[in-house]
């Protein structure tokens, strides 16, 4: 097997001593990060507004058009457009 090249020689014999220290490792360039969010606050708040304000005008539009009478086809006045050709 060839030797390996200095650098990575440098760097194994840098962290091998880590190894042992379970835990003890000083965190280094981790501590500078701190728990972020991968999407901004106000990108959330706008899907909030969006999924939240799309389902308020549902249910809206649900109860503006109001439930068909007991007994009566609510489908029954969807057909009304004339009679089909050759269909007299």
């Amino acid at each position: 097997m060839p030797p390996l090249p200095r650098s990575i020689r440098n760097r194994n014999e840098k962290y091998s001593k880590n190894v042992t220290k379970r835990g003890q490792v000083p965190i280094g360039k981790a501590a500078d990060h701190e728990d972020e969010f991968p999407v901004s606050k106000p990108l959330i708040a706008f899907f909030m507004f969006v999924v939240i304000g799309s389902s308020l005008v549902q249910i809206l539009n649900l109860f503006s058009k109001g439930a068909p009478p007991i007994g009566e086809d609510p489908m029954a006045d969807a057909g009304q457009q004339g009679p089909m050709p050759g269909e007299e």
